[in-house]
């Protein structure tokens, strides 16, 4: 058989797979960082455009929020909102949600919205919208960047002892839940002034955080964010398997730089907060992914202020259109030669592009196509056998 023949049954091969329908149980988002880049479901992130390898996000963490001084605000319903239009966020490059077990600054002081107790215990009706979420996420091919701790709702636990205990109960929950689509951010801008608990105001306490978390689950993926100004200690970025960053108090002109600063320890980069809006956030989305860092959104006025409000790109379109632009292949011909009238074919090439764009190997697929030695006996035979599996 000669070898274009091979190759144009391997992508006939490959297109019934592809099309093939999969099961909602088999469905399931597997984050991971491989050689400093982002994977999800073992493959590359964003192949082939320029944000390849990276992980761009959007803040919601006020999709779960919940404060039960406000009369006439539906939690649940709120969540149901955001539900709706995450395939939205999704078909304009977004991989990413923050999401937090104690929210986000709603526009107004004294909101009392927390998933944990004062021992450090759960809440199961906020671990409710939590999951929803989560699993939402996971059927859209989405990751959960889920953050513990934040400022202005820390003091709702009793004491470091029961700080500790909400990292482990956390871990536990999301092993027990088997969530593959979740990271972890143990705090919201740790040094921020508005901790009251040391342990989640000094870079040392939150390198005991992400160790008692990796100790309690050894395959989560952990970090803390810092402030606005895109920096971070350096026992924290040591500490942590990917390095948060915000970007809110940082000028377009120092964002390369921050970036730049941050390389030498050999982990993805990502900001998951930047409250620049219109041209200038997506400025700031180009520029980060120019310099190899993931960038992250936060529509402080529409999607954390209260009343929220999720209307997908409509948020802000000059940003979910650089979104789109740099998460969209540069070229089709990154993944198909000229058409037949120029004298090419679409079809996948060699073993190598098979494997990169659509994770088979070609090898294993022959054995199991042509394990027959009679190949017109097997072919003629073929249509009422199951597909051969790769």
């Amino acid at each position: 058989m000669t070898t274009t023949i091979r190759t144009i049954f391997a992508s006939f091969a490959i297109i019934v797979l592809l099309a093939a329908p999969v099961s909602a149980g088999a469905l399931r988002t597997q984050i991971s960082i491989v050689d400093g880049q982002w994977h999800l479901n073992g493959r590359i992130t964003y192949i082939g455009t320029p944000a390849e390898g990276l992980l761009m996000n959007v803040r919601m963490v006020n999709a779960v929020f919940e404060d039960k001084a406000r009369s006439g605000f539906d939690p649940d319903e709120n969540t149901s909102e955001f539900i709706k239009n995450i395939p939205v966020y999704v078909a304009h490059g977004v991989r990413a949600f923050t999401i937090s077990l104690q929210g986000g600054f709603p526009g107004y002081e004294g909101a009392v919205n927390s998933a944990f107790n004062p021992d450090g215990s759960l809440r199961k009706s906020y671990l409710q919208r939590v999951k929803r979420v989560i699993e939402a996420c996971d059927r859209n091919g989405a990751a959960v960047i889920l953050g513990c701790y934040y400022q202005r709702q820390d003091q709702i636990l009793r004491d470091e002892k029961a700080v500790r205990i909400g990292v482990v109960n956390t871990v536990r929950w999301l092993a027990k839940s088997g969530y593959t689509n979740v990271v972890l951010e143990i705090a919201n801008e740790f040094n921020h002034s508005g901790f009251d608990h040391p342990i989640l105001k000094k870079s040392e306490g939150q390198v005991e955080l992400i160790r008692l978390a990796k100790e309690t689950w050894p395959k989560l993926l952990v970090s803390t964010s810092g402030l606005g100004n895109g920096k971070l200690p350096d026992n924290v970025c040591r500490a942590s398997d990917f390095l948060l960053i915000h970007f809110n108090g940082t000028k377009l002109d120092d964002i390369p730089k921050r970036i730049q600063a941050l390389k030498k320890y050999g982990k993805p980069i990502i900001c998951n907060e930047d409250q620049k809006y219109g041209e200038q956030a997506a400025e700031a989305a180009r520029l980060s992914v120019e310099h190899g860092a993931s960038w992250g959104f936060m529509h402080e006025k529409i999607n954390q202020h209260f009343p929220f409000h999720f209307k997908g790109a409509d948020d802000d379109l000059k940003v979910y259109q650089m979104l789109k632009k740099l998460t969209t292949l540069v070229s089709a011909e990154l993944y198909f030669p000229p058409p037949e009238s120029n004298g090419g074919c679409r079809k996948l090439t060699d073993s190598e592009h098979v494997r990169t764009f659509v994770g088979m190997d070609l090898e294993k697929l022959f054995q199991n196509c042509f394990r027959r030695k009679n190949n017109r006996n097997f072919l003629s035979q073929s249509r009422g056998s199951k597909s051969p599996q790769a």
